[in-house]
Order: C-alpha cells, then sequence, then structure tokens
C-alpha cells in the first residue's frame, strides 16, 4: 500500500498538494475495475476517478482509438482554427445524441472551464450582471466557478470573487424568485453531487424553466457528474422532461483524458465570435487526443448496453448496503451516497476499505458520506464484494 520510500519523498516535495494527508497510493496500472500497486496489490475501484471512468480503465477501444490517433497528430493550432476530425465527430455524436437546441460544442479542457465559459457566454447572450447558483453546489475550483460554488468555507479565503453572485436552496421557492429581469442565468447540477446525491424535484425544474422563459434567463444545467448514463439516462435532463440553454459537461466526457464542454444553439454559441473577436478562447481545448478518447468511449457507452442495466444495479446496492450504523443511503443511478453519523466514523470506514483492497471516498459537502460512483460496467460480482467489504470495515 505504501509507495516505494524515495517515490513517496518526492511526491510530497515535488508535486502541489491539495491536502495535508493525501492517500499517498502508488498506482502502476489500472485495468477495467481495478488499480494496482507495484508490489502487485490490487484495488477495486468503487469511484472510477469521481465519475471520470464510466467505461472502465483502459477499456480496450479507447487505448485504441488514443494509439490511432497518436500516430497521426497531436496538437496542431489552438482551438477552433483548424479543422480536425476528432473534434468534429465528437460534436457530431454528441449533437445527435441531444435535443435540437443544443447543437453547438465548444472543448474545454475541463468542467471548471465548461462553467466559466457558460458564464461568459450567458452575459454575452443576454447582456445582464447576475447570475443565481445553490448553495452547496460544485461547478468547479477557478475563480468564476468558485463565485458560484454553493459553500462559503471553500470561497471565503479567496476573496473578492465574482460580483452579482446570488446564492439559493436547491428545490427552493426562492430560487424561482431570486431570477429576475437582471439575471443572465441560473446555473444548477442535475444531480447535487458534493452534497451528498440529491435530486431536484421535477415540478420544481419544470418551474425553473418556466420562470427562465418568462424572465430570458438561461438555464444552465451542469452535468459534469450526472452525464454519460450514470443517472441511469444518457443525460441527466432526460429524467425531467427539461432541456437546458446551455450544457455542461466533463468527467467522463474524454473517456479518461482531460476534457470538458459547454453546448449550446448555434446562434447563441456564435456570438463568442465577435466584439470581441475570440470572446472565448483555449490552447488545448478540444486536444485530438482527448476527442478521439472520448469519442471512443461514449461508442461504448451507446453500444454496451450498461446504461440501461443502471437502475437494476443501484437497486442491489440498496438491497445490500443495509446495516445499523447506515443512516442513509442516496442515490441517483450509480451516484450513491452512504451516510454515517460523522466524517470521524466514515473516514475510519474508508480507510479500512483501502487497507482491504476497496477504493472508495468521502463527499466535498457531506464528508460523513461514503461515496460511490463506479464505472458502469461494473458487475453484480463486484457489487457484491463491494458491498460485502464496506459492511466489513464497518
Amino acid at each position: 500500500m505504501t509507495p516505494h520510500p524515495e517515490t513517496n519523498r518526492l511526491f510530497l516535495r515535488h508535486v502541489a498538494q491539495t491536502s495535508p494527508n493525501p492517500l499517498g497510493l502508488e498506482i502502476v496500472r489500472a485495468e477495467g475495475h481495478y488499480l494496482y500497486g507495484p508490489d502487485g496489490k490490487a484495488w477495486l475501484d468503487l469511484i472510477g476517478g469521481i465519475s471520470v471512468c464510466n467505461t472502465g480503465h483502459r477499456h480496450p477501444r479507447v487505448v485504441a482509438a488514443i494509439k490511432e490517433q497518436a500516430d497521426r497528430y497531436l496538437h496542431l493550432l489552438v482551438y477552433g482554427e483548424l479543422v480536425q476530425s476528432p473534434q468534429v465527430e465528437y460534436a457530431s455524436l454528441l449533437a445527435s445524441h441531444l435535443p435540437p437546441s443544443l447543437d453547438s460544442v465548444y472543448f474545454t479542457n475541463s468542467g471548471a472551464e465548461a462553467a466559466e465559459g457558460a458564464m461568459k457566454l450567458a452575459k454575452r447572450v443576454t447582456g445582464r450582471p447576475e447570475i443565481v447558483a445553490c448553495r452547496q453546489s460544485y461547478h468547479g475550483s477557478t475563480q468564476g466557478a468558485l463565485s458560484i460554488m454553493g459553500d462559503e468555507y471553500w470561497r471565503n479565503a479567496f476573496r473578492p470573487l465574482l460580483p452579482g453572485i446570488r446564492h439559493v436552496d436547491y428545490n427552493s421557492t426562492a430560487a424561482l424568485e431570486a431570477i429576475t429581469m437582471q439575471t443572465a442565468c441560473i446555473i444548477i447540477e442535475t444531480v447535487q453531487a458534493e452534497r451528498g446525491v440529491y435530486v431536484p424535484d421535477g415540478t420544481w425544474l419544470r418551474q425553473l424553466r418556466q420562470r427562465c422563459d418568462a424572465t430570458g434567463t438561461l438555464l444552465v444545467l451542469d452535468e459534469i457528474q450526472a452525464g454519460f448514463g450514470r443517472t441511469g439516462t444518457l443525460w441527466g435532463f432526460e429524467r425531467y422532461g427539461v432541456v437546458p440553454d446551455i450544457l455542461l459537461l466533463g468527467k467522463a466526457l474524454g473517456g479518461g483524458l482531460p476534457m470538458g464542454a459547454f453546448i449550446a444553439g448555434r446562434e447563441r454559441m456564435w456570438l463568442l465570435t465577435g466584439d470581441p473577436v475570440l470572446g472565448h478562447i483555449t490552447t488545448f481545448g478540444g486536444h485530438p487526443l482527448c476527442c478521439a478518447a472520448g469519442l471512443a468511449a461514449m461508442h461504448v457507452l451507446l453500444e454496451s448496453g450498461w446504461i440501461a442495466e443502471v437502475a437494476e444495479k443501484e437497486a442491489l446496492f440498496h438491497r445490500l448496503l443495509v446495516h445499523p450504523a447506515i443512516r442513509a443511503v442516496r442515490s441517483c443511478g450509480l451516484l450513491i451516497a452512504v451516510e454515517f453519523d460523522s466524517f470521524e466514523t466514515n473516514k475510519r470506514i474508508i480507510d479500512t476499505c483501502i487497507d482491504r483492497g476497496l477504493l472508495t471516498d468521502w463527499y466535498l459537502f457531506a464528508p460523513q458520506c461514503l461515496r460511490i460512483a463506479p464505472p458502469l460496467s461494473i458487475t453484480h460480482e463486484l457489487i457484491g464484494q463491494a458491498c460485502s467489504m464496506i459492511l466489513a470495515a464497518i
């Protein structure tokens, strides 16, 4: 479990850290549902790189697509200037599986950059200064995305942030009332993941859509974690009969490589091309290697039948995860939060699971909740093994 001492020293010395106590597992190989250490120890991956590896680690078709593209070209020029077939093919595939009003894809390097692009686009389309977001929401760590993040603990150390941001409660009447003729957009997650998996009330979400239509406000749905089949439908918003004006994607979008996107109608997206020209620009966004990997991964998802199995697998987790110490199991497809009485209890269980070969984690705004977000390809047998390990750790 412990990396080679010199590797561990260099990791802590030269790789910028995000917390004082990183997991510190040295991984030398990943395949399917497992990560492997230098001594051959295996961890069953129950979090899929935080909802990234929907097709598992190193799916053969994804690896083949990466190798094929690497033999053609890598970076050529800043995004948008040259016709690159991986970008064209992937954008076309995405558009063909989205409502007609979402037909223009702007590829970025991450979900946070997608959120930044969406905020700019909303202001450009409406000419308005204000943005509404929800408490206990997560949209990324860049300063704009941090401004709309719904938790003061994470924001406070980096003020001043963007002005004109108003935070409201998810599923609240106040959220509807906060949308005015000065609101450029409201940005919400289709599933509040980092809160510990909370879903929108369908009636509320439809009322939100109606309020946006009435005021000329853009509805931005963040499906960075919820997209690509994790909820049991290809897109989370399909569950509610609501179509956003701008859709945010990331995580699983790149098939394991870094990638994000904001998607809107072409007429709206075209506004970023003038006054000023290059209204939004990126050097590496839509990198051909990432597009090739994401394109292959999406084809795998669409052809595998795994999305149709999500509800059954979700139900199996609920049947198996029963214990007096478990206070709640909340889920939306294969995005699941197992709630305990405290972070301390949860952390002991997580650490025990890791010691015994099961990789899991906690949620940013719900540290008392154990995270389950495995590859969608996880089998019933592996679900049984994972749940047995969690119960044994408890």
